[in-house]
């Protein structure tokens, strides 16, 4: 009885998708369905009603579980943010009103409808591969004594950039840097959540000096992803022993990052970007012009056509299978092609130029634009098999980062150093989900990564065995 109950409930995550799809002749109320489902799904699966959360730990210390923030940030990014873009489509522009319904593009309609219903789909069978695989605490097989964690927290933040660094000079293994630098992110911001709590005085000034040099770098990428989740991650790992405090400044500072960035980062690239200016200067430009911004247009454009890639999406579904076939596992292939650094093949297919032919074939951009426009990892897993290829690669995904994320707590002694430090610093590009290429030669590489680390950290008897 207990196991036909779980499985009922689990069935429940594909409630939105199934009747999404049983209106989908009323492509408004069909996308409204499927839409609103995936907050019944982040309900039903965060609250614990489809599977208990683990007893471990409280709810707010372990929000950097697969569970938590990566289905808020992967499926929160892929399903809720396309409601601009519905609204466009019915003729909306900063929602109001701009044009009549007899003059909605019908077909533009209908395909936002369907691709909504694909992202529904993605989003239950996505967080079906994390719960099935959700098994904590893992058995305990190494520790490391509390009084050194402060201290090594911030050592890995401060080794691990110029190694990155160095990585980003050798040709062929320039990914490590950007695994390496994620990684001292996390580590200094989760030293700085440890070292206030704490009191430790020099501590928290030399973490809070080096999130600021993050954040800085961040404001000077040109792109908005880094500094979101800059404040995001701060207050995840602050959130547990400052509830109240985190709850009011933090959100209004996310909200206020939304809307301002697009601004932002638009005007920082005109300057920075085109020779123009140095970075500081662009910087200081584009901070003047977002603060000073009397274009109403910008920000609506960009939360149309950027904040959701469903634009992109509608463009495949309209392409494939009608004019492109189903990939298969030709993706997969080509992902298995791109592991191998490229340091030991020189000759090796060119990964931006693998994923862009398939870009080309849809029609999404032209051969001779000078424009990337990568399809997401659930466009990928569509074009490799439509519904069942969402349905088995979103499972596939969401259980192999979770799986992946108990073994980083077992290989590093729990919650702290596996899931908050080295899952959360080693394989962000779980959260966002690009490409399969990029992404399964990312993950494994992190993975390779993650092991040598243990071993490092096992040799310099920081890490002990039980």
């Amino acid at each position: 009885m207990a196991n036909k109950q779980k499985l009922e409930r689990y069935l429940v995550l594909y409630l939105p998708w199934l009747l999404a799809s049983i209106f989908r002749a009323d492509a408004v109320l069909s996308y409204i369905i499927a839409w609103l489902g995936s907050f019944l799904i982040f309900y039903i699966t965060l609250s614990g009603w489809v599977k208990p959360l683990p007893p471990d730990r409280s709810f707010s210390e372990q929000l950097m579980r697969p569970l938590f923030i990566m289905q808020i940030i992967f499926a929160g990014f892929m399903c809720c943010t396309s409601i601009f873009y519905f609204f466009d489509v019915l003729g909306y522009s900063d929602f109001k009103k701009t044009t009549s319904l007899i003059l909605t593009d019908q077909t533009r309609l209908m395909f936002t409808a369907q691709c909504q219903r694909y992202y529904s789909l993605a989003h239950a069978s996505f967080v079906t591969g994390i719960l099935v695989f959700m098994k904590y605490p893992q058995e305990k097989k190494y520790y490391i004594e509390k009084e050194v964690l402060a201290n090594l927290l911030l050592r890995v933040a401060f080794i691990s950039f110029p190694v990155s660094i160095a990585f980003l000079s050798i040709p062929g293994l320039t990914q490590f840097y950007f695994q390496l630098s994620s990684l001292s992110f996390i580590a200094g911001t989760l030293a700085l959540a440890f070292a206030i709590p704490l009191n430790k005085s020099l501590n928290t000034i030399i973490c809070t000096l080096l999130y600021l040099f993050n954040l800085y770098e961040a404001f000077h990428s040109g792109f908005k992803e880094p500094v979101i989740i800059s404040i995001m991650v701060l207050g995840v790992f602050l959130y547990p022993n400052y509830k109240k405090i985190i709850t009011v400044t933090f959100i209004p500072l996310l909200l206020a990052a939304f809307i301002l960035l697009p601004t932002y980062v638009t005007n920082f690239r005109q300057n920075a970007w085109s020779g123009d200016s140095d970075a500081e200067e662009s910087s200081q430009l584009a901070l003047d012009a977002t603060l000073n911004n009397d274009n109403d247009d910008s920000n609506w454009s960009f939360f149309v056509y950027r904040l959701s890639e469903i634009d992109m999406f509608i463009t495949f579904a309209q392409s494939t299978p009608q004019n492109v076939d189903y990939y298969g596992v030709k993706l997969l292939e080509q992902s298995l092609i791109v592991i191998v650094p490229r340091v030991f093949w020189p000759d090796k297919p060119v990964t931006e130029d693998l994923v862009m032919q398939r870009v080309y074939d849809a029609g999404v951009a032209n051969r001779l634009s000078n424009v990337s426009a990568k399809p997401a990892f659930v466009v990928d897993a569509y074009l490799s098999g439509g519904l069942i290829g969402i349905f088995i690669t979103l499972f596939a995904y969401g259980a192999i980062a979770q799986l992946i994320s108990k073994k980083a707590e077992q290989l590093f002694g729990g919650y702290i150093l596996g899931s908050a430090l080295i899952f959360s610093g080693l394989f962000q590009i779980f959260w966002r989900g690009l490409s399969f290429e990029f992404l399964i030669n990312s993950v494994f590489w992190s993975y390779v990564t993650m092991v040598v680390i243990q071993k490092i950290l096992l040799g310099t008897n920081f890490l002990k065995r039980v």
